[in-house]
């Protein structure tokens, strides 16, 4: 008689089985992600000190891992116990598993003093990546002989699409363990030192044999979306999901050797006949940037260098540098970099404002360190479009605009971005939409018009001729 309550499926029993402190598994749907972290929650259930929790960005969400939870927990552990009321099964050991949410922005913070020695999210891509951090201080062990770890799941989009890529995804190659060291000195003069890695496990439906069996009509389901939800569900492209706002977005490494298909490229000298800008969007505890931007003699943009003001290590976190420090930089840059060039500044309209800062305004305090800007247009949906008909290709392949690869802070935030829920026309602010702000303000100095694709095929663009 067969007695096995749930088998794992192999790309399950692969994420299951890895030893790494954080794993995230998934990147398409139908690969069995819910029913991988829900099963994982028992493997501590004898140990009467273990507490887990598994979560989900609302409650409503967690109603299908707490359906999977009982169709397999009391059958696989005789006498363990659902509270419906407090959404949490109770084991004859006297561990607990329960079942979290997030839905607001400080909800992180009702499981502060709390500790768990597993922690699980289910679409890691819902929640920020404060939640996700201010989580993993809550990971730890509340007694001896426990595994403490962290668990996830994700298809690519929503809003935490951006970190979570960043974090599990363009780190390293799927299945290739991504090490840090931590070393921590204490008051008294201790000296801790540990490694941690973290991984990403891939999957999707065409891992799920069972699915596949049970429902083939869901493969057709998924291969039947539109483009950007097919490539993100079917085949977990990270780079094209749904909510994305600029689809148009292309950044292909083997195509910086050319200017066709893509909008990052290799560098190259910018003549001195262009046309040069620099484009600023100010930040104190949140990141500032500097675009330099030039001009060819077709109107078309090249962003060949920029500042960014972002903490070491963290996303979304300014350097709280005051404006006169920021001056100085990008003075220096220009000093060195740009001799005998005439540059043209435009700004965040808000470094005007008179209620800001108690040394005067924000663009005073640049002019007296000698860098100038005029006054950006804040224009939200005319800039964002003017950003739409700049990444638009013809139909040779080239765009209005391109990106060295230098330019890293950039190509990583402008394909994060989403729309925001609220606001379906506009970037949800709450993201790294710093680039896109100076983006915006200097395509506003320089709006041009939708092009139509002509008739042409060009297999190299050169921008110097």
């Amino acid at each position: 008689m067969d007695n096995i309550i749930w088998r794992p499926q192999p790309k399950q029993a692969e994420f299951m089985s890895r030893p790494e402190y954080e794993v995230l598994y998934g990147g398409a749907a139908g690969g069995g992600k819910s029913d991988a972290i829900v099963a994982e929650a028992l493997r501590q259930v004898d140990n009467p000190n273990y507490r887990a929790i598994i979560f989900r960005k609302t409650f409503p969400q967690c109603r299908e891992l707490i359906i999977k939870s009982l169709r397999i927990y009391d059958r696989a552990v005789p006498g363990a116990r659902y509270n419906r009321s407090e959404h949490y099964w109770q084991f004859p050991s006297g561990a607990v598993i329960y079942f979290g949410s997030m839905p607001n922005r400080d909800s992180y913070l009702n499981y502060q003093g709390l500790s768990y020695s597993y922690i699980a999210f289910d679409e890691l891509t819902h929640f920020t990546q404060e939640e996700y951090e201010y989580l993993i201080t809550r990971n730890r062990a509340d007694g001896e002989n426990l595994r403490v770890y962290i668990r996830a799941t994700a298809n690519p989009g929503g809003i935490g699409h951006g970190w979570v890529k960043q974090r599990f995804i363009t780190a390293a190659p799927p299945g290739t363990p991504i090490k840090f060291d931590v070393d921590v000195e204490s008051p008294d003069g201790r000296r801790f030192k540990m490694e941690r890695k973290r991984v990403f496990i891939p999957s999707s439906v065409f891992d799920n044999e069972a699915l596949l069996r049970n429902d083939p009509n869901y493969l057709g389901n998924l291969a039947s979306m539109p483009e950007a939800k097919k490539k993100a569900l079917l085949y977990g492209d990270w780079d094209s999901y749904e909510g994305q706002v600029f689809t148009e977005w292309r950044d292909k490494p083997e195509c910086y050797g050319t200017k066709t298909g893509t909008h990052v490229i290799a560098p190259f000298e910018i003549p001195r006949s262009w046309k040069r800008y620099r484009s600023f969007d100010f930040g104190y505890s949140k990141p500032y940037t500097c675009q330099w931007w030039a001009v060819d003699y077709d109107g078309r943009a090249y962003l060949y260098r920029q500042l960014y003001g972002c903490a070491d290590g963290e996303l979304n976190v300014g350097t709280k540098e005051q404006p006169r420090e920021i001056a100085r930089k990008i003075k220096e840059i220009e000093t060195q970099l740009e001799a005998g060039n005439r540059i043209y500044g435009i700004a965040d309209p808000a470094i005007w404002d008179e209620s800001r800062g108690r040394d005067g305004t924000i663009i005073s305090m640049f002019e007296r360190e000698g860098v100038f800007f005029e006054k950006g247009r804040h224009d939200r949906l005319s800039g964002k479009m003017q950003c739409h008909y700049r990444m638009a290709f013809d139909e040779a392949g080239i765009p209005m605009m391109y990106v060295f690869n230098t330019c890293k802070p950039f190509i990583r935030t402008i394909p994060n971005l989403v729309y925001d829920q609220n606001n379906v026309e506009d970037v949800d602010t709450s993201l790294e939409d710093h680039d896109y702000d100076a983006m915006r303000y200097f395509f506003m100095a320089n709006p041009i018009k939708p092009r139509h694709a002509e008739a042409k095929r060009y297999y190299e663009y050169n921008p110097l001729e």
